[in-house]
């Protein structure tokens, strides 16, 4: 009887010790798939791209236990908000936006609080494109119309004569008689006697006084020429 009880006692100790590696184990199972099923920030993914001409920052949760995390972007180099979103990841990836009005090459920080399991920033940063998303349009170049100068431009006023006006005459006055030139040369005595003849011209009567003084003149020579010889014959 008293082996017996020993061997039972020794049983029942091997029992409970097989019974202590099972419990271990399983609660060692049991904690590695709570692990594995827990949020971790791996499961969170972000990137910056065009949305048409508008930039957007995109944030993937793929957390397949679905707890909810809030997602936060904020400028890298102000740390001023951008957006703050709540996503519920799931194994086929929940994706949410922010609408930015970013500038090529500029950072964003993204940062996901997830209950107890997350509480960190998205590694790397995210850095926007080096190009816009929207192309400003080159500006029209001017047509030939606007170019080309117009045919019909108005003729330029002629400019003012420097010169001074010639001063005007008073009504009723008569212009000056022009002086004659003293190195002019005086015309002949023939030139003269020629210049005068014409339909007005005194020739008949300077003819007649000429001839008048020749009778005179004679007469008074004859008179004298008698009186001499009478004077010598007495």
């Amino acid at each position: 009887m008293a082996v017996l009880s020993i061997i039972s006692r020794t049983a029942s100790r091997r029992s409970v010790r097989a019974l202590g590696v099972v419990a271990a184990s399983a609660a060692l199972a049991l904690s590695a798939s709570g692990n594995a099923l827990a949020c971790n920030i791996n499961e969170f993914s972000a990137e910056a791209k065009c949305d048409g001409d508008n930039g957007v920052i995109t944030v993937t949760d793929v957390d397949p236990a679905g707890i909810p995390a809030t997602v936060t972007v904020s400028l890298k180099s102000t740390g001023e908000q951008v957006g703050q979103e709540t996503v519920k990841g799931s194994k086929e990836g929940t994706t949410v936006s922010f609408s930015v009005d970013w500038k090529p090459n500029t950072e964003y920080r993204v940062h996901v609080k997830a209950d107890k399991y997350v509480d960190e920033f998205i590694k790397p940063d995210v850095t926007t494109p080096s190009t816009p998303c929207k192309t400003e349009e080159p500006s029209p170049t001017p047509s030939e119309s606007s170019s080309t100068p117009s045919e019909e431009t108005e003729t330029p006023a002629p400019e003012p004569s420097t010169s001074a006006p010639a001063p005007s005459q008073p009504e009723g006055s008569t212009a000056p008689a022009a002086v004659p030139n003293d190195n002019a040369p005086s015309p002949a005595a023939g030139d003269s006697n020629l210049a005068e003849t014409g339909a007005n011209s005194n020739t008949g009567m300077i003819a007649g006084i000429a001839a008048a003084l020749v009778v005179v003149g004679g007469g008074a020579v004859f008179f004298g020429l008698r009186r001499r010889g009478a004077n010598s014959n007495s």
